[in-house]
């Protein structure tokens, strides 16, 4: 801000009180009594000259000196009020001191431009006369040169423009640091507002990216999990039911669980180790800047680093053989030509018939279920499809818990990649469950 109270005009504008600091005041106000006391002394000299009473011409000094109080409020009344007074000979710090503070001021530059120009004209023609009346006052013989052709005009010149371009020219430096400094406060305000709204958007690119792999977490062990227990459940119930009439069926069922909970315990296995890989720290090295752009990317690059472990296409007849050994009837359809998709549109259609099948014997125990799988163009869709719940099924007492997430997590694995996701109940009495993922055919390495 400039020394005109600008930056004091938004606390309270019209105030007399326009001084920031303290120390303003009392530079202010010594400086007015100084230029008072100056303009009294000179109002003498005033009064003698033009027939005033001296005390008349005392106290007219002495309000005009004081008008300095008001530099920083009003600079150009200031400026006016020395320019008035000039050829009374008086206010000479005032006008110094005046003209300082115009230039310093906010004022526009041609206006500081136009009064700098007054008040060196005025002082220029004061010092001119002045100078004149010493010439002659002291020119008591003859000389061999008249200095008043070029003499007086050449010092008077010389003498204004020492007294005014010094204060002007401070003036504008000052002014111009001023107004320089305040910028760069403003620039480092913003950029420190700049900074903190960076910081909170990579807060919350943070928060959302723990959120968006905790929720692929919770995802695939649903899948995992849901699917081998749900088996490991319904065999057991088998088992329950043949232990005494069948004991080598028994058996058989018995080592069928066995089996499934060594498979879901190696798929868990897998998978706590792949984060822990993700999580791991490097080894000890110079430290590297993360962009921010790496922070919602980080959590998912464990999961793409198992890729090409997960479960694919082929693994589906493996899928519905687990299911029929369960006791389901399920067929398996495949329609097209198999050929190979990116790893996580395989992924991703394997775990929409694997938790459609979950759903299937938590909710139609004994139900016949018919999988198709169509491979297209630029598409490849999957169908599973059970009939109605047996009213007889011997394996209704099988209880199975449902949490609810089965839909919502097959709907959110197929609209991330863009597919299409349907279920709904048959008029026949079952359940359907379709998707169709667009793909992109992965060309076999030479």
């Amino acid at each position: 801000m400039t020394t005109t109270g600008a930056d004091r005009d938004a606390g309270g504008v019209g105030s007399w009180w326009w001084w920031g600091r303290g120390r303003s005041v009392v530079l202010d106000v010594g400086l007015a009594v100084v230029s008072a006391l100056e303009c009294g002394i000179e109002g003498v000299g005033f009064a003698g000259k033009a027939g005033l009473p001296v005390p008349v011409g005392v106290v007219f000094g002495l309000i005009v000196g004081s008008v300095l109080l008001v530099r920083r409020r009003w600079p150009i009344a200031v400026v006016l009020v020395s320019i008035a007074v000039a050829p009374a000979e008086m206010g000479f710090l005032m006008g110094i001191v005046g003209l300082y503070s115009l230039a310093a001021s906010e004022v526009p530059r041609r206006i500081t431009a136009v009064l700098a120009g007054m008040s060196t004209l005025a002082v220029f023609v004061v010092t001119v006369v002045r100078l004149r009346q010493d010439v002659a006052q002291v020119d008591d013989g003859p000389q061999d040169f008249d200095p008043s052709g070029w003499y007086v005009p050449s010092v008077s010149l010389f003498m204004t423009l020492g007294l005014n371009a010094p204060p002007v020219l401070f003036g504008l430096y000052i002014g111009a640091r001023r107004r320089l400094m305040e910028s760069l406060r403003e620039r480092a305000d913003s950029l420190e507002q700049e900074l903190s709204l960076l910081a909170d958007r990579a807060e919350q690119r943070a928060q959302w990216a723990r959120q968006e792999e905790r929720t692929r977490i919770a995802r695939e062990m649903h899948d995992v999990v849901a699917h081998r227990v749900s088996l490991m459940v319904v065999h057991a119930a088998a088992l329950q039911a043949v232990a005494l009439k069948d004991p080598q069926k028994a058996v058989r069922n018995a080592a069928l669980v066995g089996d499934m909970g060594r498979q879901a315990l190696t798929e868990l296995r897998e998978m706590l180790g792949v984060l822990r890989e993700g999580t791991a720290p490097a080894a000890p090295a110079a430290p590297a800047a993360v962009p921010l752009a790496a922070v919602g990317r980080a959590a998912a690059a464990a999961a793409e680093a198992a890729a090409d472990d997960g479960p694919c296409l082929d693994a589906l007849e493996a899928l519905c053989e687990q299911s029929r050994l369960a006791g389901a009837a399920v067929e398996l359809m495949v329609i097209g030509e198999a050929r190979p998709y990116a790893s996580e549109v395989e992924r991703t259609a394997y775990r929409v018939v694997q938790e459609a099948l979950t759903n299937v014997h938590k909710h139609a125990v004994g139900a016949a279920v018919v999988v198709r799988l169509a491979h297209r163009g630029a598409e490849v869709a999957m169908q599973v499809e059970n009939g109605p719940c047996p009213s007889d099924a011997s394996d209704a007492d099988v209880r199975l818990p449902s949490g609810g997430n089965g839909l919502v997590g097959m709907r959110e694995r197929v609209l991330r990649l863009g597919g299409v996701f349907v279920s709904g109940p048959t008029d026949a009495g079952g359940f359907r469950v379709s998707a169709v993922l667009p793909v992109a055919v992965e060309e076999p390495a030479a």
